[in-house]
């Protein structure tokens, strides 16, 4: 398969498939689903052929680490393991990279943190000086430590690009006291987690978070603070974001290339893919003390 060893997508005998996305292959267990992360990887909204190994494993791993860690916070979507619910063969297959999720009335919001100016808040605020349409101070960098964390949504796509949202935008679509408790707990969840990247030597710039509803209670869903939900930079790195723990390197090269950003995309060199996996790596370990 593309990439060398790696899951390009999960084929459970017998179980309907629920949804495949970009990267999570999700079936359907009739009172909850089955989430596995696979090792595809998108950007700019296309699944590139190759694999980066293990990175399904990173992706749960790092989720599974930070629900455990903001339980008391908010719930979370996570249930216990079930081995009698799916076959021994694929239940041994896939661990590691998989997940017993509730069944959720998804929000359509990306529920955008972020603390540092980078990705498309550092566009507009070259276009427009604003971060979602709400004023910044002028004269910052890339890379520059925001004033306070800023909550930046955006509208979900699963197959198309997410298109970033102003708060007053978010309040229209959901109303008023929803778009107050999306922000509310996206800044908690965020000033955590950044907290504790800290404290391993990472910055998180920005992450983004998905909600929706499990018996009447707003619960986190999908992944949590992981390297493709969040940009995670070395401390002390923040200017420049020379040495970061997700997929930039991958974007960085697809920029290079001359690729038009249809699929299919371009075969990635050999060295990139090692690279990635490397890092993801290196970031689940410094992170959750795990070592994959």
């Amino acid at each position: 398969m593309p990439g060398g060893e790696g899951l390009a997508e999960a084929d459970l005998p017998q179980l309907p498939l629920f949804r495949r996305g970009k990267v999570r292959d999700t079936f359907d267990l009739g009172d909850r689903l089955l989430m596995v992360a696979t090792d595809r990887l998108s950007a700019f909204d296309c699944v590139l052929p190759d694999l980066i190994p293990d990175r399904g494993r990173v992706l749960t791993t790092m989720s599974r680490f930070w629900f455990a860690q903001t339980a008391a916070m908010v719930p979370n979507h996570l249930r216990e393991d079930d081995p009698s619910a799916i076959p021994a063969a694929s239940y041994s297959q896939l661990a590691g990279r998989m997940m017993f999720v509730a069944k959720a009335d998804r929000v359509d919001i990306e529920c955008v943190v972020r603390g540092y100016l980078a990705g498309s808040g550092w566009q507009e605020y070259l276009d427009s000086g604003t971060l979602a349409e709400e004023e910044l101070p002028s004269g910052l960098a890339f890379g520059s430590r925001l004033p306070e964390p800023r909550f930046t949504p955006a509208t979900k796509s699963d197959s198309g690009h997410d298109q970033n949202i102003s708060r007053a935008q978010l309040r229209e679509l959901v109303g008023p006291e929803l778009a107050a408790q999306l922000e509310v707990t996206s800044l908690q969840l965020y000033q955590f987690g950044a907290a504790r990247c800290l404290e391993a030597g990472l910055i998180l710039a920005d992450t983004k978070f998905e909600f929706g509803f499990v018996d009447g209670r707003l619960t986190v869903i999908d992944e949590m603070l992981t390297p493709d939900s969040s940009r995670l930079w070395e401390a002390g790195d923040a200017q420049g974001s020379t040495h970061g723990f997700d997929k930039q390197p991958v974007r960085d090269y697809l920029l290079s290339s001359g690729w038009n950003r249809l699929a299919p995309g371009p075969r990635l060199p050999k060295a990139l893919v090692s690279e990635t996996r490397l890092r993801y790596l290196e970031v689940c370990r410094r992170i959750t003390g795990i070592d994959i």
